[in-house]
């Protein structure tokens, strides 16, 4: 289970909750431009955008779970379990990406979601693992420019793209029931409700937050949907950079994984192994992360010099809880 939310307007940010019961040996990693992307059946980009994200490295290869290009594209993976259908390799002209590869392959050449829809016009995801003991993850995506945000779902009779006004996604079911149930939280608000009840009733509030009763709380994929949409849409998004970082993680934290609270069919605990917030910026593009056990936010960037090199960059995740001692 995940969340990913598109900040999108004067100041887009992106991000994700990654909820899992196991880490997949992530990192956050950068791929400058000089690192040849190499593809299944597509060409090789050898020069590309540059991007940085959280990733498992396999034979020098990025399998990114989400990241941001250096021009402000996003794009992340989340876990979409009994709907998402991948094809084998057909000769028809299409084309075709392994699930793996849809990140890099997009971010490596679009500025924009408005660049990235013609491609998946013509995109089939193939049913072809990375290798042996590495099998496909069933996924669908979340896309934004901060301008646009699109749902990916590749589904039986083949890829859908939503577009998504809500800036939220999370799991199943499919991205259409998630925008019909909102529709169920209409009378949700933040502000202190009115008496509609009866006008010869003399009702008032008892205490702060009575205009969001019936907000679902429970960690479920559709409860999580409407959860970071209502707390993203009331989010004060000020000027201030650092502000608007805070925020973003107060939205993350109301839709994690509190431990012991969700156990898989296998038993395992599902949990909320990191948090991260991507900004894109004119020069450079910081990364910001927390772990499941260090809930200090850390940081890596992706600067103008580190967008020109020529290796890929893979920086291991600070996950042991530091505290700032004041006496």
């Amino acid at each position: 289970m995940c969340t990913s939310l598109a900040f999108t307007g004067r100041y887009p940010c992106f991000g994700r909750n990654l909820d899992l019961e196991a880490s997949f040996g992530e990192q956050v990693v950068l791929t400058p431009r000089g690192v040849p992307l190499t593809f299944r059946c597509l060409p090789r980009q050898e020069a590309h955008c540059a991007m940085i994200g959280m990733a498992h490295v396999a034979g020098g290869c990025p399998l990114y779970a989400e990241a941001v290009n250096e021009k402000g594209l996003y794009m992340a993976g989340l876990n979409f379990p009994g709907n998402a259908c991948y094809f084998p390799h057909v000769d028809d002209g299409a084309l075709e990406a392994a699930p793996y590869e849809l990140i890099p392959w997009l971010l490596g050449q679009c500025a924009s979601v408005a660049e990235a829809e013609p491609l998946l016009d013509r995109l089939r995801l193939l049913d072809e693992p990375f290798a042996p003991g590495l099998p496909l993850a069933p996924l669908h995506w979340h896309l934004s420019d901060g301008k646009t945000s699109l749902v990916l779902e590749p589904m039986a009779g083949g890829l859908r793209v939503y577009e998504d006004p809500v800036g939220v996604l999370t799991n199943n079911p499919p991205f259409d029931f998630h925008l019909t149930n909102l529709r169920q939280y209409l009378n949700l608000t933040a502000a202190a409700p009115e008496n509609r009840f009866h006008p010869d009733l003399s009702l008032s509030p008892f205490g702060q937050g009575m205009g969001s009763l019936g907000l679902p709380g429970d960690p479920s994929p559709a409860s999580r949907f409407i959860r970071a949409a209502f707390y993203k849409w009331n989010s004060p998004w000020t000027d201030s950079p650092d502000q608007r970082l805070a925020q973003f993680f107060h939205v993350l934290d109301g839709v994690a994984m509190t431990p012991g609270a969700v156990r898989t069919p296998t038993g395992e605990l599902d949990r909320t192994l990191y948090a991260c917030c991507l900004c894109p910026g004119p020069d450079r593009v910081d990364y910001y992360y927390k772990t499941e056990g260090n809930s200090r936010i850390s940081a890596v960037t992706m600067d103008r010099a580190a967008m020109a090199g020529t290796e890929l960059v893979a920086v291991p995740l600070r996950t042991d809880q530091d505290i700032c001692w004041q006496n």
